[in-house]
């Protein structure tokens, strides 16, 4: 080992020039890694530092419905300093014939318990919502007050009560806790709320009760007392150690799922890794001929340029570290005021840690196999240095097989998401193996053309494709390079971009055809009659739809846990819309059972969607508990139905007969369908006709609701293109080290055609022909792997048709001609510039 460290040290002393694409690929893939994981570290300890002040208090009871009783008040009262009760929902803010709809936060005088709400002017709260003029006082965000064109000290309507706006909601310090809400924020006092007629039976509201606890209070201890008492309540609890459990999940999804690209992008940076070490084993040939014919071993020549290689990659994992830390650092201002959430930026040994290990191991999976060629090949055939080398023994197979799945394993232990992690790696490999055979493929096709008939006299593209299909590192060595480092990136960017305009073509296009224009809610029993005349009586209306809604909570199945039967569905975290009806809705189609009797009057009967029951493991016969209104219901699952979610009407998973829930306060939803092309101002007529008519009712346009789904989905697109981002940025790299590497084989390329007469721009055309066909084969292959994956997306994932969206399909085709057009160019110029006898005599 001494030996081999001291003729290590010797080589190196030659300089990094061989090494430079391989320290950049490496670099920018830990890089990538470090940098995400440093933003989910600084998001995660936002959060925790913050939980607190982010949930309003040390915990939180929250019910639906409904305000907490006597005995969980006295329970509260009894672990608790102090408590606060906030009370939320929808409502329609209404300014003369003007209407806007707003989440209304109902709060009272101990409000906030932490945290500071900021207003605009700065007056206290307190003061604000005890309002001026004999009106109580209101706060609104700056999108409503804008919306309506209020101003401090005008007045608007929520409900029967007129309230006076104060000042403008500036900040909150538990908006974060408020997930995602379809119209701007309104605060009130609770109390001014009474008269309003919002808060009726049956009506959709949510009340949350903070908690401040003595010091020393154990919170896991009081979590499980507070479940264990009011399990059947329908109480749900969160503390600060989690405060935002969704954000939470969010951020940690999100954050894998990026970590994972980036381990992409260090794959292709795997490429180039490859070929650097290749290149500069090349490069060695002679001296480890030398050293073999002295009498050194495999074991040795292996320690040798292992040692090397390890120096250089520690140097590579280094700087890529140091800039995956220094980047966030430097930018926490501006990704801090671009997060919804708190963050706190700081050097986080875990992230860096992950990805200096993400980055040994690949540069040990990419290195052993040219190293261990050159250890097999014998003395006289590296003198000779006739292009051959031994194939490894099964030693290295056995070791790139454990080196790889090291790899796999740390991800799938890092990102928590083991299944994704797995089908990642899959992904990876089969995307490599594919571009691999369409290189392949591609050099035979172009030894075929350049033989055609059909382009003879055509010598530049002649020459082009003479180049592609033939032999060596200028020829079919630099199809391989430019189809394997473009590919990935270009590949994760064609199916974001195709996902991306397949939904917001599904958003704009499909789903208005078939979704209602406006869905009201909170409408009470005795309002139905009324408002179903005055929705039909406009003339742009041609279809309204209703069904009672009362909300709850899936406890128990077949008498065990919810979540241990059902496991991580959607269906049962948190609260389900329940409707009720003697007879199946119309369009209903039942998959398996029956529906009950008209006049049913016996045990409590469920009818469950077909598709989520399969995902849930359920079957005929199976019972179900939901606590609806604090009250348990045991039903039997008797008939599963289809519930098409996709088309924006009305649809619940979970529907009940009657007499289960005969008595229980309720009230009902309504969806309206405008005839096509109906246009804003009608629409807005609808609304205001039902808001007049039925002050306590909340209209919510379907179109601004998926605007905010929208805006989610493009946060997340942007995201995933920023990491496809950096792939790709290490593509280029890889493609310039191929370029470069390749400038030799072109100087003499170049150097025989002038010699045979050709010119500087028929050699120029040449080249330029042969790195456009390049790049646009890698495009078109490229594009025809993401869009399998986003038609695999849209079909399995979101139920929805595909369709090759042209706009980003020409976008990929034309970046991958680009960018090796422009590396191919910038690479021809000493080619050009070569002198034929100066090449030809030292090839001699």
């Amino acid at each position: 080992m001494r030996l081999a460290a001291r003729l290590a040290r010797r080589e190196l002393r030659g300089g990094l020039r061989g090494f430079r694409v391989f320290l950049a690929c490496l670099a920018l893939g830990v890089a990538a890694i470090a940098g995400v994981g440093m933003v989910r570290s600084a998001i995660e300890a936002g959060l925790t530092g913050q939980g607190a002040v982010l949930l309003g208090g040390d915990a939180q009871m929250e019910f639906t419905y409904r305000f907490a009783n006597d005995t969980e008040r006295a329970f509260m009262a009894s672990h608790a300093d102090k408590v606060s009760q906030v009370v939320e929902f929808r409502s329609m803010a209404v300014v003369g014939q003007d209407r806007a709809l707003t989440q209304v936060k109902g709060v009272d005088d101990a409000y906030p318990l932490t945290g500071k709400v900021a207003l605009s002017p700065a007056i206290p709260l307190g003061k604000a919502l005890a309002g001026s003029g004999g009106l109580p006082g209101a706060v609104m965000e700056r999108a409503l007050v804008d919306r309506l064109g209020l101003k401090p000290g005008a007045t608007f309507r929520l409900g029967d009560t007129e309230f006076r706006l104060m000042a403008v909601l500036a900040a909150e310090p538990d908006s974060a806790t408020a997930g995602l809400t379809l119209g701007p924020r309104t605060l009130v006092a609770t109390s001014a709320l009474r008269a309003s007629g919002l808060l009726a039976a049956g009506t959709l509201f949510d009340t949350k009760y903070r908690l401040m606890l003595p010091p020393g209070e154990s919170l896991p201890a009081l979590k499980a007392l507070a479940e264990k008492r009011f399990r059947d309540s329908g109480m749900r609890w969160t503390d600060r150690r989690r405060a935002t459990p969704g954000i939470d999940t969010f951020v940690q999804r999100i954050g894998s799922f990026l970590v994972l690209v980036g381990l992409a992008g260090l794959a292709v940076g795997g490429v180039g890794i490859s070929a650097a070490v290749r290149a500069y084993v090349e490069g060695r040939t002679a001296t480890i001929a030398t050293l073999k014919t002295l009498g050194a071993d495999g074991r040795l020549i292996t320690a040798v340029y292992l040692m090397q290689i390890a120096a250089l990659t520690a140097l590579g994992i280094v700087l890529g570290v140091a800039l995956g830390a220094a980047v966030p650092m430097v930018l926490a201002p501006v990704i801090a005021a671009l997060l919804p959430f708190p963050s706190s930026f700081a050097l986080y040994p875990a992230p860096l840690m992950e990805a200096a290990l993400y980055g040994a191991l690949a540069a040990l999976l990419f290195t052993l196999w040219p190293l261990a060629r050159a250890r097999a090949t014998r003395a006289a055939a590296l003198y000779r240095d006739d292009g051959t080398a031994a194939v490894p023994g099964p030693g290295t197979v056995l070791a790139l097989g454990l080196t790889a799945a090291a790899l796999v394993a740390a991800a799938a232990l890092f990102s928590g998401l083991a299944a994704l992690t797995l089908w990642a790696a899959m992904g990876i490999v089969a995307a490599l193996e594919v571009l691999w055979l369409a290189a392949w493929g591609l050099r035979r096709l172009a030894r075929r053309l350049s033989r055609a008939r059909m382009f003879r006299g055509r010598t530049a593209l002649r020459l082009a494709l003479g180049a592609i299909g033939g032999p060596g590192r200028g020829g079919g060595g630099e199809a391989a390079s430019v189809i394997l480092s473009l590919g990935l990136g270009l590949s994760v960017l064609a199916a974001v971009g195709q996902i991306d305009g397949n939904l917001r073509r599904a958003i704009d296009t499909d789903l208005p055809k078939r979704a209602p224009s406006y869905f009201f809610i909170d409408i009470q029993p005795d309002q139905l009659p009324g408002f179903l005349k005055t929705a039909k009586d406009s003339p742009s209306v041609t279809r309204v739809e209703t069904a009672p809604m009362l909300r709850g909570i899936i406890t128990r199945i077949n008498g065990r846990p919810a979540r241990e039967v059902a496991g991580d569905s959607w269906v049962v975290k948190g609260d389900r819309g329940v409707t009720f009806s003697a007879s199946p809705p119309r369009g209903t189609k039942i998959t398996a059972g029956t529906w009950w009797p008209a006049d049913y009057k016996g045990p409590p009967q469920i009818s469950f969607a077909a598709k989520e029951a399969q995902e849930m493991g359920l079957h005929l016969g199976d019972t179900m508990t939901v606590n609806i209104l604090g009250r348990d219901i045991t039903a039997t699952i008797t008939s599963f139905r289809d519930v098409d979610f996709a088309s924006g009407g009305i649809g619940f998973v979970l529907s009940m007969d009657p007499a289960a829930v005969a008595g229980a306060p309720h009230s009902s939803i309504a969806t309206v369908y405008t005839a096509p092309g109906t246009g804003p101002e009608a629409e807005s007529g609808i609304l205001r006709r039902v808001g007049e008519a039925f002050p306590n009712i909340t209209g919510i346009r379907v179109t601004e609701a998926i605007g905010k789904v929208t805006d989610a989905l493009g946060a997340i697109a942007r995201a995933t293109s920023a990491a496809a981002g950096a792939t790709l940025l290490t593509g280029i790299v890889v493609l310039i080290g191929a370029a470069a590497a390749g400038e030799r084989a072109r100087i003499y390329e170049a150097a025989v055609l002038k010699t045979l007469g050709a010119s500087r721009a028929r050699i120029l055309a040449s080249f330029a022909l042969r790195a456009a066909i390049l790049g646009a084969a890698a495009g078109v292959v490229a594009l025809a792997a993401g869009s399998l994956g986003a038609w695999a997306v849209m079909r399995f994932v979101m139920d929805a048709p595909f369709t090759l969206e042209v706009g980003p399909a020409l976008a990929i085709v034309l970046g991958g001609i680009a960018a090796v057009l422009l590396s191919g160019l910038v690479f021809a110029l000493r080619p050009l510039a070569a002198r034929p006898a100066q090449v030809l005599r030292a090839r001699e």
